[in-house]
């Protein structure tokens, strides 16, 4: 999902995290992770850490601001993260 803006990026990855079944009170932010050349944010809130089958997205912080999702256990959790990363990016607007 392309943003353009690293607001938006973190936003949605923000959003991502209060969706998850675990650690949904964790507030993902964007740091240095090594391999990578700029900063990177992550948002997983999973049972199985590294597990790429639930819920999760990333993306540097460079433009154009990209984030990868992936995975999703239940249509209701991928929903309810879409739809609270559509209500905060509205507002971001």
């Amino acid at each position: 999902v392309r943003f353009r803006s690293p607001e938006k990026l973190a936003e949605f990855c923000r959003m991502v995290q209060r969706a998850a079944p675990v650690d949904s009170d964790a507030v993902p932010v964007a740091d240095d992770m090594p391999g990578y050349e700029a900063q990177v944010i992550m948002a997983a809130g999973n049972f199985v850490q590294g597990a790429s089958i639930e819920l999760s997205a990333d993306g540097p912080m460079i433009p154009p601001y990209t984030a990868f999702m992936q995975g999703g256990l239940t249509y209701v959790n991928v929903k309810l993260a879409a739809l609270l990363a559509a209500e905060a990016l509205n507002k971001l607007d």
